[in-house]
């Protein structure tokens, strides 16, 4: 079942056109991530499905039975809510739908055969149902915790940084549970541990999404299908991030494949035309445009080709770069390095030593204290105790705030403070129309003024302007935020050939995992472990062991439960009686289902007359509908032998 069709939609701003016959389509139980170069479309694809924005020509049709909700940028709350009022005034519907579930049991088990009382009991179950809504207590008290915001709770949501109330209103979206929910940049403002608790709840709730996202792991783990904006239009493909590159890959084969055609055939045409006389005859004339329409062709495909050889290229590229043996320069010494604010420790008795080459992520919850070690490490703040020997260097520093640009002045004043259109990068002189570039900015972008740009915009000239001066030593902070996956391969790029020695403090998994030789691990109070694991690696073996811790603690508190003597339950419930008397016969039609679409596939003529994919996909829900039916009517047959033992 589609919930929005897109036809032929055209859409621009001032001068700038966005989309020209562009076509989308969405299904029920789809996970579509929007991917593309900033200020390509994306939001505004994502604005025109949820209707906040209306097309300029074309059609957009949204179905008008389901609830859509967006993970707006800068949510809003109502004046003076505290975090947990907040979150549960976006519950209101299902906690009013639970109370009048309540009731109806009640009303129920006094009148069993009132069909009226039946039928509104089955249509509240079914939203309960849907929604998981079951023990919304519970997990609202989990998602406070799994997005750190339990200290917060008592809180007024205004009172909290703009990153943390799009945690709010992220908990209160994913624990409502549209039937579409579109989340624009949703791990922005979360570190790695809140991310997989969001992976985790949209998997297992089995939530249809529209997102936006620069973090390449969650697009691999959520996204059922990628489309990416491009000339104006969507390419679709299926499966998440990795399968993207590889029918990436194969689409720019295809094209090379048509391209050599393509010149064959001018090749003749050109050879034909240069004949001469005959050529002009008017019934020559058709094919004489041919000619010019073939140059045309071979005149636009090359720079397309070229472009997503570049941006696969540099997907390909090495994950650890080259491993260099040379002897390495020190260029910092920690010893027993302290330092903590109001009473929190944020490093505690850190030693090391950093040297040339070395290419280091700083990794760890939100508040733990990375920016800290950088500040540190460049000398803005003192530590408490302990020594930091620094080398004779030149750092240069990336910060979220991009200290480093000045609103006022424009791009090219930016990177030419002294005049002139010329820069030296990496020893080579050139124009900096010619450097941005590399940057994806177009040459109009010149004359433009710093605070005219857009917040990924910024990054990126920040980033730019980092790489033309020379310097020993690099320090970024969260360097991808507000990036798109294009700029973030480019800034890949030029770190893997950086020279110096790389720290950077980032959540991005991906990045981290493709860039970090070590990990400064912060685990809290001020313990600072280091690993020379992938980032993945790490993740994946801490999992494990708080899986094991998590199993040991049930094993020792279920002796104690067992001497507590629980009130043993009696007796099916309500929905658990009425669900073990409705499954069989919905059970039995299934099978009959199954049966006659198993049978449709066997016969030619059935299977040609309804359609080949039609009958097979029909087939596969049915299978999993009674999979899943069988196993809650199994469930439910053995909890009643229990209770009647």
């Amino acid at each position: 079942m589609a919930y929005i069709d897109m036809y032929d939609i055209k859409k621009r701003y001032d001068v700038k056109q966005i989309f020209d016959g562009l076509n989308f389509h969405l299904e029920e139980g789809e996970r579509v991530a929007i991917i593309g170069q900033n200020g390509c479309g994306k939001s505004t694809l994502m604005k025109l499905a949820v209707g906040l924005e209306e097309p300029d020509d074309g059609k957009v049709v949204r179905d008008s039975s389901i609830e859509i909700a967006m993970l707006s940028q800068m949510p809003k709350f109502a004046d003076g809510a505290t975090v947990k009022e907040a979150i549960e005034s976006q519950l209101s519907e299902l906690k009013a739908a639970q109370k009048r579930y309540e009731e109806l049991s009640q009303k129920i088990a006094d009148n069993p055969d009132d069909k009226a009382l039946l039928k509104e009991h089955e249509k509240l179950t079914a939203f309960l149902d849907h929604r998981n809504a079951w023990d919304l207590s519970n997990k609202i008290e989990r998602a406070l915790q799994e997005f750190k915001l339990k200290e917060y709770e008592n809180r007024l949501v205004s009172s909290l940084s703009g990153g943390e109330q799009r945690r709010v209103a992220l908990a209160s979206l994913i624990l409502k549970k549209p039937d579409l929910l579109l989340l624009d940049e949703p791990t922005n403002h979360l570190d790695v541990y809140m991310v997989e608790f969001l992976e985790e709840i949209l998997l297992k709730e089995k939530f249809t999404l529209l997102l936006i996202s620069h973090d390449r792991y969650f697009i691999d783990h959520i996204a059922t299908r990628i489309v990416e904006v491009e000339n104006l239009k969507l390419v679709s493909y299926k499966g998440g991030y990795e399968s993207y590159l590889s029918q990436k890959e194969a689409r720019l084969k295809a094209m090379q494949r048509d391209y050599e055609n393509l010149l064959r055939l001018l090749k003749r045409e050109e050879e034909w035309l240069a004949k001469g006389v005959r050529a002009r005859e008017t019934r020559n004339q058709g094919r004489k445009r041919r000619v010019f329409e073939l140059r045309e062709q071979a005149k636009k495909n090359p720079a397309l080709i070229r472009k997503m050889k570049i941006e696969l290229e540099r997907e390909k590229k090495s994950w650890k770069g080259e491993k260099i043996v040379a002897k390495k320069k020190m260029l910092f010494e920690i010893e027993n390095l302290n330092y903590e604010i109001a009473g929190k420790k944020l490093v505690s008795n850190f030693t090391t030593r950093i040297l040339q080459r070395d290419k280091i992520a700083i990794v760890g919850p939100n508040g733990s204290g990375k920016s800290t070690l950088l500040k540190l490490l460049l000398g803005r703040i003192k530590p408490d105790s302990g020594i930091i020997k620094q080398g004779d260097l030149k750092i240069g520093y990336f910060d979220q705030h991009r200290e480093m640009l000045k609103d006022d002045a424009t791009l090219i004043e930016t990177f030419c403070p002294d005049g002139g259109d010329r820069v030296i990068v990496d020893g080579k002189n050139m124009h900096v129309y010619g450097y941005l570039k590399n940057f994806l900015f177009p040459k109009e972008y010149l004359d433009k003024k710093i605070f005219q740009l857009s917040g990924g915009e910024k990054n990126r000239v920040a980033l730019a302007l980092l790489f033309t001066k020379k310097y020993d030593c690099l320090i970024l902070d969260e360097p991808t935020n507000d990036l798109d996956i294009q700029t973030i391969n480019i800034l890949e790029e030029k770190l893997l050939s950086f020279e110096g020695a790389l720290l950077f403090v980032s959540h991005d998994r991906y990045f981290v995992d493709k860039l970090a030789q070590k990990l400064f691990i912060f685990k809290g109070d001020g313990e600072i472990e280091i690993s020379h694991q992938s980032y993945s690696e790490y993740l994946d073996i801490e999992k494990e062991i708080k899986g094991l811790e998590r199993f040991e603690k049930d094993l020792q508190t279920k002796e104690p439960q067992k001497q507590s003597a629980p009130k043993k339950k009696t007796k099916l419930s309500y929905k658990e009686q009425r669900d073990l008397e409705m499954l069989p016969p919905k059970i039995e039609e299934l099978e009959a289902k199954i049966d006659e679409l198993n049978s449709c596939l066997a016969n030619p003529d059935c299977y040609n007359q309804r359609g080949l994919s039609e009958v097979s996909s029909e087939l596969a829900k049915a299978e999993e509908e009674y999979e899943k039916l069988s196993e809650r009517y199994l469930e439910l047959l053995e909890l009643e032998e229990e209770l009647n033992m």
